[in-house]
């Protein structure tokens, strides 16, 4: 059932059975007019999945006779911190659980730590949790999905007492050595927070989106012995760090996208060079990339290879001119991180891109 409002659910029993046997629930963007007593006719100890999402509840009281859930989604509710100690006292078979876009912050997670430890799947995108979460997110060993896209979290955060110390955060994550998927999109981590990351050895997606990020953290990205897809979009990435880049040995996609700076030499000359890494970016299109690196039979004898850019980007071929080709200079060489940031969202720079 979903987007509807519901009045009771088996009332007064299914089939002359008082508590139906109901494993899974689907409530996706439901309203109640009394929750408790729609789902009296339960027997809440067989519930094993529980899709709450987009619904309108503020009262979880009922999910405390649910022992038995494995699959919990409260995404885009109104659950808060108080809320989340429920899930806790019910949590011990719960393998994936669902809070993106509630009202939870950093203060909520510490229901949580120690109480549910089988789980595999945490989402916490676009919620209000930030570094001080982490240490709790630690304690789940038994992590293999993890999304903190859209949060506060920044990879560093102040020893208690002391402002001017910053310790690395994600440091708490260290123990997760079943982590296979780690979602920092929308934060605002910077290049140092990455470095504790490279004990993650399990890792094999890796997604980050950020201008607070440069060349730098490229150096520690290519120590993950099992990662096959790499986002870092929106980064300060130079063509110089791009072509000096050393990629994992398992790597199949690098997701560059948003990243401005990178000039089509450079992208040109990374696939040439990575032929079996498929590269996402503004200019190229979907599947060029594996044209890119392995051309085609013409450029064995001699002819040149076939490109497919984006039309904006794309070099039109054209019957020889009596003008020279002129030379292009990269004036963006000129500027430090901080007025190359402020010239991209810039007026001139919305002319220029039309």
């Amino acid at each position: 059932m979903s987007n509807c409002s519901i009045m009771s659910i088996f009332e007064d029993g299914y089939c002359g059975v008082k508590h139906p046997h109901l494993a899974r629930l689907q409530l996706h963007g439901v309203s109640f007019t009394d929750v408790h007593e729609a789902l009296s006719f339960l027997d809440p100890s067989r519930l094993s999945f529980l899709d709450l999402s987009n619904s309108s509840l503020c009262d979880f009281q009922f999910l405390l006779n649910m022992t038995a859930l494995e699959h919990l989604d409260v995404s885009f509710s109104r659950m808060e911190d108080d809320s989340v100690d429920l899930i806790g006292r019910v949590g011990a078979n719960l393998k994936f659980l669902n809070l993106s876009n509630t009202r939870l912050r950093s203060a909520g997670m510490e229901s949580l730590a120690g109480f549910i430890p089988i789980i595999e799947t945490l989402i916490l995108s676009h919620t209000a949790v930030d570094d001080f979460a982490l240490p709790y997110i630690g304690m789940m060993p038994s992590l293999k999905v993890l999304d903190l896209s859209n949060t506060n979290v920044k990879g560093f955060c102040h020893m208690l007492g002391n402002d001017q110390e910053e310790i690395l955060s994600l440091i708490a994550l260290q123990n997760l050595t079943h982590l296979e998927r780690l979602d920092l999109k929308e934060t605002q981590v910077r290049d140092g927070a990455l470095q504790p990351l490279s004990c993650l050895e399990d890792l094999k997606f890796l997604s980050l989106k950020s201008d607070f990020l440069t060349d730098v953290s490229l150096l520690f990205l290519s120590s993950f012995p099992k990662l096959k897809y790499l986002g870092i979009r929106g980064a300060v990435l130079t063509s110089a760090g791009i072509q000096s880049f050393n990629p994992p040995p398992m790597l199949k996609i690098l997701d560059l996208r948003d990243c401005w700076l990178l000039t089509e030499d450079a992208l040109l000359s990374f696939c040439e060079n990575h032929p079996q890494i498929e590269m996402r970016h503004e200019q190229f299109d979907t599947g060029s990339t594996a044209q890119i690196a392995s051309g085609n039979a013409s450029s064995a004898h001699g002819t040149s290879r076939t490109v497919q850019l984006k039309p904006k980007w794309a070099k039109m071929s054209s019957p020889p001119s009596r003008f020279q080709k002129e030379i292009f200079v990269d004036e963006r060489r000129k500027y430090s991180r901080e007025e190359l940031l402020e010239l991209q969202f810039s007026p001139l720079s919305q002319v220029s891109a039309r």
